[in-house]
């Protein structure tokens, strides 16, 4: 069984597992914070309307047979306990079958979880963290070595990540062909962090320089991931350091700690060794069981099946950004940002007990936790957290669609219901809902140094208009 085992590739197959055992972790715990307020039987778009129109074939989920607020923390809570065993590297401490069968629960329960989560659930590091669970499963335990195959997959899903990014770019608006796309970026992506700022206001030279190395890490080095080593440990280098840029300098979830730990499935041993050469070899582990090499091809050559729409995507003329071609979210599309905004639009919801509604000294603003809002306010950090209202206001601001999420939020605010103003972060009416909302829209740009210096402020802005006019519960509209 030589051909099957990939023993050099213990060390990452502790990262592998682990890693994305962690990344369901916060996957969980962002469940049981904000699903109920979000998706609840109360929640902005309700779990139980949503099953009544679409099929268990459709979307999977266990939520097809019945919903409830407790069901689904009962599912997340366990789900958060799992991964945290995983983390720990209990079950595998046990036979192969006990890490297949807790990931292939770990990928059932979150899917139960995104198969109903309609706008609030449909971000591509949803796909890629059901897809990652799904793989590590066959990764097996300490008891046996790495199956070569399944290393193999975990490069191919890191490859359709990065070069399926880089080509829906080079694809996509021109500002990632002349190079300006990072002089909009770190200002207009949908969360900047603290030091997101401090990079927007670096010289012009040295944001072509990372679209640049960004290109090069996107459409070229994932080549090299199938390369002989030590050429594969440097290009999972190389992509490992590329994403911790991302996350130095913005807020995108669990996406780019999903990639780095993915990263690790191309580098070996012996690199690790290189750095750290305290690092014990691992024993010899013995023969897999003949089971566990049957189930691990069958899941391989299944996997590969599935690759077919996804690997002709990558060279596409409409490629897809984002996409599942399956209702089990396993062999996806991915890539991000093919087209960079060059202006921040917001939209800041104020509340007013005045009996005037034409008293503007009356109107305040409620602050969420991620998104801008107050100009003094210094960007947060919150990934690998994900705050799904905030990511969704974003959307709002630049013009989506789908606003039915965004009418209940106000009628929730109205309302003064507490599960919705818990993930705020101020509240202005803490004693009782205001008498009516609005919605403004404000065009947001930096201040530079030079009016930080004067003001104090992170961000300049000014008033573009209105998106909602003042309503109240009654329904009212008040000029």
């Amino acid at each position: 069984m030589d051909w099957f085992t990939a023993g050099d590739y213990e060390i990452a197959r502790q990262v592998l597992q682990r890693g994305v055992a962690a990344c369901y972790l916060i996957g969980f715990i962002s469940a049981v914070n904000q699903f109920p307020a979000l998706l609840g039987e109360h929640g902005l778009l309700p779990v139980p309307g949503f099953v009544s129109r679409i099929t268990f074939r459709q979307s999977p989920s266990l939520f097809h047979w019945r919903y409830s607020d407790r069901m689904l923390r009962v599912l997340a809570w366990s789900g958060a306990a799992l991964s945290a065993l995983l983390v720990a590297g209990l079950p595998q401490l046990g036979p192969p079958w006990l890490p297949l069968v807790a990931f292939l629960l770990l990928w059932a329960g979150y899917l139960s979880i995104v198969n109903v989560g309609q706008t609030f659930y449909s971000f591509g590091w949803e796909s890629l963290l059901l897809e990652a669970g799904f793989v590590m499963a066959f990764l097996g335990s300490n008891e046996v070595a790495p199956p070569i195959t399944v290393i193999i997959f975990c490069r191919w899903l890191l490859f359709r990540l990065e070069f399926g990014a880089g080509m829906i770019k080079i694809r996509g608006g021109r500002e990632w062909r002349d190079l300006t796309a990072l002089f909009y970026h770190h200002e207009t992506q949908p969360m900047p962090n603290p030091v997101s700022w401090f990079v927007h206001n670096l010289p012009k030279w040295f944001h072509r320089g990372e679209v640049i190395g960004n290109h090069f890490a996107q459409l070229v080095v994932p080549f090299l991931l199938f390369a002989p080593q030590p050429v594969a440990s440097v290009a999972a280098v190389v992509i490992v350091l590329t994403q911790l840029w991302l996350v130095f300098t913005g807020n995108f979830a669990w996406l780019n700690w999903v990639t780095i730990v993915l990263a690790f499935s191309a580098i070996d041993d012996n690199a690790f060794r290189a750095v750290l050469p305290g690092i014990p070899a691992p024993a010899e582990s013995p023969a897999a069981p003949i089971w566990f090499v049957a189930v691990v091809l069958a899941a391989t050559l299944f996997l590969l099946v599935l690759s077919y729409r996804p690997f002709r995507n990558l060279f596409a003329r409409r490629q897809l950004m984002n996409a599942s071609f399956n209702r089990y979210h396993l062999v996806n599309a991915y890539g991000a940002f093919g087209t960079v905004t060059r202006e921040r639009f917001e939209v800041v919801v104020e509340g007013s007990d005045a009996a005037d509604p034409g008293d503007e000294t009356g109107w305040l603003a409620y602050e969420f936790r991620g998104k801008p809002g107050a100009p003094g306010r210094m960007p947060r950090q919150f990934a690998p957290y994900h705050l799904r209202l905030d990511w969704l206001m974003w959307f709002l601001a630049l013009g989506a669609r789908d606003t039915r999420w965004f009418e209940t939020f106000l009628v929730r605010l109205l309302e003064g219901d507490r599960p919705t103003l818990r993930m705020l972060r101020v509240n202005p009416f803490p004693d009782a809902p205001p008498r009516q909302i609005r919605a403004r829209v404000y065009l947001y740009r930096f201040s530079t140094p030079a009016e930080r210096r004067a003001s104090h402020d992170w961000w300049i802005r000014s008033e573009v208009g209105l998106l909602v006019a003042p309503v109240s519960l009654a329904g009212r509209a008040r000029a």
